[in-house]
């Protein structure tokens, strides 16, 4: 017997075609899927592109036409608009699915409402990234798709302050379901990190672990991390439209998160190096002024009180609709690797982080502290 890889192996060897046989750009009884693109020219953008291009589908991606046009070549067509004022270039076309990707802050709401009303007669599937960010608090364990989000009830903001992140997307939820009822998935990423990433919030661990010497980390290393590579992100995207699959689903992972102390462990054996781990109480950390998940402790949190769940999340609804996750070894090799072909300027300039300086100091402070 023959399977199906290795008669397209011995086909293609046949023609004289020498390539890479790679099982995930087959669509097996499927015809390709006509994608429109809300954005994909930002960070996950060109990733979601490339890959839905690979399984062979139609792509067509809809911005301002400021950032970097024709990235794509011929092989992507490309409208220009606006998220807010100008939707004519959508009017009358018709897709099998929208993936919106762009829909951000304040105005997420408004961008969504009027963009699926004026599609919802000529989609399918419109497919909204959203965000972990919408959950009223994380604090159960485990964390699940049906847990509360963010409201104005629940929640309020003072009259005249414009939306939070998490409200913004949260309500924005609320629109796509209202423009096409049953029609919809909502994709809820954690923090996405991997190559390309110009936040650096993922990235400043690889970095510095990369460079060795005694590192900073914090608590004790039980917290549980949960993030997602924007590769696994993005295949996870394309897979919901495929199969057309509709609902709410958390992008993050492993199942169930991992303890920090793997989390680092993991970077390394990705990176190499001499680099040396000591584990710095987060209550001190607080209170000289390196916060949780903020500015200086990246990926961080703690896992207690209302973010007891932050990186809890059951996601076994996730891996059965077809969700896969990269090892944190490879998304941090493959993120150095990408991060040594910045230039110089770039590199001397990490966004997120402690300094060393900054990390001397509290190193020194930690252990010069008196007991109790």
């Amino acid at each position: 017997m023959v399977n199906r890889r290795e008669f397209l192996e011995s086909s293609l060897a046949a023609l004289g075609v020498a390539a890479v046989f790679d099982p995930r750009a087959l669509l097996v009884g499927q015809a390709p899927r006509k994608i429109l693109i809300l954005g994909g020219t930002g960070f996950v953008g060109p990733h979601q592109v490339r890959y839905a291009l690979k399984r062979g589908h139609q792509v067509t991606i809809f911005n301002r036409g400021k950032s970097a046009p024709g990235m794509f070549g011929k092989d992507v067509e490309e409208l220009a608009g606006d998220r807010a004022s100008d939707l004519s270039a959508l009017k009358g076309r018709t897709w099998d699915a929208v993936i919106d990707e762009s829909a951000s802050l304040s105005s997420a709401p408004e961008w969504v409402k009027l963009s699926a009303n004026l599609l919802k007669d000529n989609v399918g599937q419109y497919l909204f990234i959203s965000t972990r960010s919408t959950y009223l608090d994380t604090s159960r364990v485990p964390m699940t798709a049906d847990a509360p989000v963010l409201t104005l009830e629940n929640s309020p903001i003072e009259a005249g302050k414009p939306l939070s992140y998490g409200h913004a997307k949260a309500y924005a939820e609320k629109e796509a379901h209202s423009a096409m009822p049953g029609r919809v998935t909502v994709v809820r990423p954690g923090l996405i990190v991997g190559p390309e990433d110009d936040t650096d919030r993922f990235t400043y661990w690889p970095v510095r672990i990369a460079r060795g010497g005694e590192v900073l980390v914090p608590g004790d290393g039980t917290d549980h991390v949960q993030v997602i590579d924007v590769r696994d992100l993005i295949e996870f995207c394309v897979t919901l439209v495929e199969n057309r699959t509709f609902g709410v689903f958390n992008a993050v992972g492993p199942q169930g998160g991992q303890p920090f102390k793997q989390f680092v462990s993991g970077i390394q054996k990705g990176v190499g190096g001499d680099a040396s781990f000591t584990w710095v109480d987060a209550d001190f950390l607080r209170a000289n002024g390196a916060n949780p998940y903020g500015r200086e402790l990246p990926v961080y949190q703690v896992m207690r009180g209302r973010s007891a769940g932050f990186a809890r999340f059951d996601v076994t609804p996730e891996i059965k609709a077809g969700m896969k996750f990269r090892s944190t070894e490879t998304t941090a090799r493959e993120t150095i690797a990408w991060w040594k072909t910045l230039p110089a300027e770039r590199q001397a300039a990490i966004k997120t982080g402690f300094t060393p300086e900054r990390e001397q100091a509290l190193l020194r402070l930690w252990k010069e502290r008196k007991p109790g």
